[in-house]
C-alpha cells in the first residue's frame, strides 16, 4: 500500500500528527502508510514519520506525515516539529473527556508554531467502541470544529474507518491552498508588469539558461 521513497513526485507536503498520549495517533498513521493496526502499540518516544505518495488531480503529491508523543516529558521539539508542516491532524479520543479538552491546548501551540495558513483537521478517534464508551458527541466535535475553523472527522484506526478520508482531507486541502497561492502570486506578477508598461518603465525578462551560463562564466575560488 506505501509507495517507495524514491517514487517520482510533484510536490511534497508535511503534515503533523498531534494530540494527548494514546489517543490513536501511532495507528492512525501506520493504517494509512501501511494498513497495519497494532492492539499493542507502545507510547510514541520522539518523532517518527511515513511516506505515501497520493494522487490529487493530475499531480502526484508524497505526503510525509510526522507522529510525536503526545506525553508532556517527551516533547522537547515544539518549533522543530511544526516547521514546513502544511497540514495538521489534531487527534483525540472520543471515549476520554479529558483528551478533548486538551485539544485547546494542542491547537494554541499549533497557531504558535505552526503556519498561520496550515490546515488543521479535527479528528474524533475510536468511533469503534461506540455510544457506551462515548464521553464526547460527534455533535459536540462538529461544533468546536465550526467555531475554531477546523474540519472535522470521526475515525477508527482499528476498524479502518474514516482514516484514509481524515488524511485525503489534510490532503487535499492543503493542495487547494497552496494551488491558490500560486495563482494569487501569477495575479500579482501581471499586475505589477502591468503597472511597469503603464509608467512607461522597461521589464528585463532574465532567460534561466542566461544565468547559468554566467554563474559558469564568472567562478570565484577563495583559498
Amino acid at each position: 500500500m506505501g509507495d517507495s521513497y524514491d517514487e517520482e513526485c510533484d510536490y511534497l507536503f508535511k503534515a503533523v500528527l498531534i494530540g494527548d498520549s494514546a489517543v490513536g495517533k501511532s495507528n492512525l498513521l501506520s493504517r494509512f502508510s501501511r494498513d497495519e493496526f497494532r492492539l499493542d502499540s507502545k507510547p510514541t518516544i520522539g518523532v517518527e514519520f511515513a511516506y505515501r505518495n497520493i494522487k490529487v488531480a493530475d499531480k502526484t503529491i508524497k505526503a510525509q506525515i510526522w507522529d510525536t508523543a503526545g506525553q508532556e516529558r517527551f516533547r522537547a521539539i515544539t518549533s522543530s516539529y511544526y516547521r514546513g508542516a502544511l497540514g495538521a491532524l489534531l487527534v483525540y479520543d472520543i471515549t476520554r473527556r479529558a483528551t478533548f479538552d486538551n485539544v485547546k491546548k494542542w491547537l494554541r501551540e499549533l497557531r504558535e508554531f505552526g503556519d498561520k495558513d496550515m490546515v488543521v483537521v479535527l479528528v474524533g478517534n475510536k468511533s469503534d467502541l461506540g455510544q457506551m464508551s462515548r464521553e464526547i458527541e460527534e455533535e459536540e466535535g462538529k461544533n468546536f470544529a465550526e467555531a475554531e475553523g477546523l474540519c472535522f472527522i470521526e475515525t477508527s484506526a482499528l476498524q479502518n474507518l474514516n482514516v484514509e478520508e481524515a488524511f485525503l482531507q489534510v490532503i487535499k486541502k492543503i493542495h487547494g491552498v497552496m494551488s491558490q497561492r500560486s495563482l494569487e502570486a501569477k495575479a500579482n506578477e501581471t499586475i505589477t508588469k502591468a503597472s511597469l508598461l503603464q509608467s512607461g518603465k522597461e521589464i528585463i525578462s532574465i532567460n534561466i539558461d542566461e544565468v547559468t551560463a554566467t554563474k559558469q562564466q564568472f567562478t570565484c575560488c577563495y583559498k
